[in-house]
C-alpha cells in the first residue's frame, strides 16, 4: 500500500509540475473543476436544507448539517473517479482531500455567507421562491469566486490538478 501510495505521489507531483501546464490550467479547465464541485456542494445543501427543515431543526444546526453534506458529497463524486480510475480507497481518500478541500472550503463560505447576509433567506422555507432565488445566486456567486483560486491551484499542480493526474 505504500509503495502504492508513493508512485501515486511521484505521478502526481510529476504531472503537476510537467502536465499541468498553461493549456491545463485554462479557465476551460477550472471551470470543469468547479463545476465539479459545485455539484457535490449543491446536492448536500439542499439535501442538508431538506433534512434540517423536515427535522424541524433551527437555521445554525441546519446550516451545519449543509456544510457537512456539501464536503461529502463533494468528496464522494471525487472519490468515485478516481476508484474508478483503478486507485485503492485509501489512496483515493488522500487525493480527493487534496484535490477538494479548498476548493469546497472556499464556495461553501462565499455560498453560506450570501445566505446569511441576505435579508430574509435564513428565515425562508423550502416552499418560498426566495429560498431558491437566493440559492441559486449564492451558488452562482461560489462558482465565480472558486473558479480563480482553483485556476491558480490547477497552474501550480494543486487542487483540481491532482485528480488530473490519475485520469491521465
Amino acid at each position: 500500500m505504500r509503495h502504492e501510495a508513493h508512485h501515486a505521489h511521484t505521478r502526481t507531483t510529476h504531472q503537476g509540475h510537467h502536465g499541468e501546464g498553461s493549456g491545463a490550467s485554462s479557465w476551460a479547465v477550472a471551470a470543469r473543476a468547479t463545476l465539479h464541485c459545485l455539484t457535490g456542494c449543491a446536492i448536500g445543501e439542499v439535501l442538508g436544507m431538506v433534512i434540517g427543515t423536515a427535522l424541524g431543526w433551527g437555521n445554525v444546526q441546519t446550516l451545519v448539517l449543509a456544510i457537512v453534506l456539501a464536503f461529502f458529497f463533494g468528496y464522494a463524486l471525487t472519490l468515485r473517479s478516481v476508484v474508478g480510475a483503478g486507485l485503492a480507497l485509501r489512496t483515493a481518500v488522500r487525493v480527493a482531500l487534496a484535490a477538494d478541500t479548498v476548493s469546497i472550503a472556499v464556495m461553501e463560505l462565499i455560498d453560506n455567507g450570501v445566505i446569511a447576509l441576505w435579508p430574509g433567506a435564513m428565515d425562508a422555507g423550502l416552499s418560498d421562491g426566495t429560498f431558491w432565488t437566493v440559492l441559486a445566486f449564492a451558488l452562482a456567486a461560489a462558482f465565480v469566486v472558486t473558479t480563480p483560486v482553483n485556476k491558480w491551484m490547477i497552474g501550480r499542480g494543486k487542487g483540481h490538478a491532482v485528480v488530473h493526474g490519475h485520469h491521465h
